[in-house]
């Protein structure tokens, strides 16, 4: 038999809850429409009680937001071993899988963290220097992360321009698919694997030294991974003939 009565928290436990409950909200509905009431309704405490540990709606959301880029960033993260394309296509999916998860949080956190401004009686939620900063490091870990894997300590200028770009096509990308979903997310992943190749393709056709890092990259693939994938459907383009 149940006794009703609740286990009291530590500061930092009930700040961690209070955080994991946030970003549950925040990845199925928009911020702006999420209220302190519902957040503390589903910690089961009471308004005043989430306002003891955050100031406010915009210091939980930037602890909320915190929590999520570290665990983006961290979704970039792969072993080196095997083919590059190979791996690509693993971080893709693992990438993928928290757009799945967080939705509108992955929008909320990629086009920019909150700041409260009057908005009607309401809460707007645009973008601060310390929110837009998370959004950053975000993007810098994924970059550091490729990289490493083309083992570049200090990449060319091309070079860092391909990578780059491509970790912005990679979120753009995922923006556009959260907007209906309508095309299959196993392609996409495919595909953005491919349009690192290509990125770097065009960049090796303008200069030597990252032609040399394309041909020691493409060494290592196998004909039936991604890369050899790209190759084979572009031949297909070929004219006839």
């Amino acid at each position: 038999m149940t006794t009703g009565v609740r286990r009291r928290m530590g500061v930092e436990e009930r700040r961690q809850q209070l955080i994991a409950v946030a970003l549950e909200l925040f990845s199925h509905r928009s911020p702006d429409e999420v209220s302190i009431d519902e957040i503390a309704a589903a910690a089961g405490i009471s308004r005043p009680l989430v306002y003891h540990y955050f100031p406010g709606k915009l210091s939980l959301y930037e602890a909320a937001l915190r929590k999520a880029a570290d665990d983006l960033a961290g979704r970039f993260v792969e072993p080196h071993e095997g083919p590059l394309g190979a791996r690509l296509l693993r971080v893709m999916g693992r990438f993928f899988d928290f757009v799945d998860e967080h939705g509108p949080g992955f929008s909320a956190l990629m086009r920019g963290g909150p700041a409260v401004l009057p908005s009607g009686g309401g809460t707007t939620l645009t973008g601060t220097p310390a929110t837009n900063a998370l959004i950053g490091s975000v993007r810098q870990a994924a970059y550091e992360e490729i990289i490493s894997h083309l083992e570049q300590p200090e990449p060319p200028a091309r070079l860092e321009l391909v990578v780059r770009s491509w970790v912005s096509l990679a979120e753009s990308t995922a923006l556009i698919w959260l907007d209906g979903r309508r095309v299959p997310r196993a392609e996409l992943e495919l595909q953005l694997v491919h349009d690192f190749a290509a990125l770097a393709a065009v960049s090796a056709a303008y200069d030597e030294e990252m032609a040399g890092i394309l041909r020691r990259v493409l060494g290592d693939e196998p004909a039936d991974g991604p890369f050899g994938d790209l190759l084979v459907r572009l031949a297909a383009l070929a004219p006839a003939g």
